[in-house]
């Protein structure tokens, strides 16, 4: 979580009540439908600094959502994490990290 909130400087539950509604985000379901759509511009805000090194910027949001993963078996150690973020071991495109939840409209 707190990689996912330095890439994007956001909280991990954003709740903003103007005009007497309670909107809530929350940054791991946001970071996954930008990164699954391709739009991790609208993630970073456009941010064209931490776009000009987009590869980077990719392999640091996958981290993420690895880390972030709902069943804690599939999440990597520490040392896996080091090692992807060294550029050492390559990031596997992550599963979705709340397989399990269910949402009901």
């Amino acid at each position: 979580m707190l990689l996912l909130e330095t890439i994007s400087c956001r909280k991990s539950v954003i709740i903003n009540d103007s005009d007497s509604k309670d909107v809530v985000a929350v940054l791991t379901d946001w970071a996954w439908d930008c990164y699954q759509e391709g739009k991790l511009d609208v993630f970073l805000e456009n941010d064209s600094e931490a776009l000009d090194d987009y590869k980077r910027l990719m392999t640091f949001v996958k981290v993420g959502l690895w880390c972030v993963q709902e069943n804690p078996l599939v999440r990597p150690t520490m040392r896996k994490v080091i090692q992807m973020l060294e550029g050492v071991v390559e990031v596997n495109k992550p599963p979705c990290p709340f397989p399990f939840s269910v949402t009901y409209n």
